[in-house]
């Protein structure tokens, strides 16, 4: 009886520490993020986008802190610092999600935040900075 009731204990811990690491991968991610007003929501720029370097950005440039950290270095929502915020990070490898984000609506939050959820403004980025961050997440992360 000793025996059931310490392995019944350690499945719950143990299916509550998966949950828990893979929380940032939930797939869809559902969100009632405020919409993009309609002329920046049609908007895509990243035709004229330079993926190579939004990579950069993601990975160490951007300020006040790099999108890695809370994003994951796959973009999963999986980053160090996102583990601590409710909800999650954006899981951009979710088609299911991003197939109904469409570029002006990334560019949007990632230039004003989004309230409610610990993705803040990213005031130092340039424009153009902000669609090369976009064509990388396009291009790279949501494959």
């Amino acid at each position: 009886m000793k025996k059931s009731v310490m392995f019944l204990i350690f499945a719950v811990l143990t299916l509550f520490m998966v949950n828990t690491a893979f929380a940032g991968t939930k797939c869809p991610q559902p969100r009632k993020t405020k919409k993009a007003p309609s002329g920046m929501f049609k908007k895509d720029k990243t035709a004229s986008a330079d993926a190579a370097a939004g990579k950069k950005i993601y990975d160490k440039t951007a300020k006040p802190m790099a999108c890695k950290m809370c994003h994951g270095d796959k973009g999963d929502g999986n980053g160090k610092l996102g583990a601590a915020l409710k909800p999650k990070p954006r899981n951009f490898t979710c088609a299911k999600t991003m197939k109904d984000i469409p570029p002006g609506q990334m560019f949007y939050i990632i230039k004003n935040g989004s309230k409610g959820t610990g993705m803040v403004a990213q005031k130092t980025l340039k424009d153009k900075d902000i669609w090369n961050v976009i064509k990388y997440i396009r291009t790279e992360l949501m494959k």
